[in-house]
């Protein structure tokens, strides 16, 4: 599919002023969403500590001196 840089604008343009608006729009309350993040990140740990993995995984990254 092809598109001319005029049509690729047309299509964007919408996104585009959505991305604005939404911007714009300030935090409702900053306390609020610190609170949620912390349930969430409290969330994943309990659910990362009951999984089991055997000791022959090996890292993704390596300690180096």
């Amino acid at each position: 599919m092809k598109l001319t840089r005029r049509e690729l604008a047309a299509v964007l343009a919408p996104a585009a002023a959505l991305a604005q608006t939404a911007a714009s729009v300030p935090a409702a309350d900053p306390g609020r969403e610190l609170q949620a993040a912390r349930d969430r990140l409290k969330s994943n740990a309990e659910t990362l500590a009951h999984e089991r993995i055997p000791m022959a995984t090996e890292p993704a990254f390596q300690f180096k001196a």
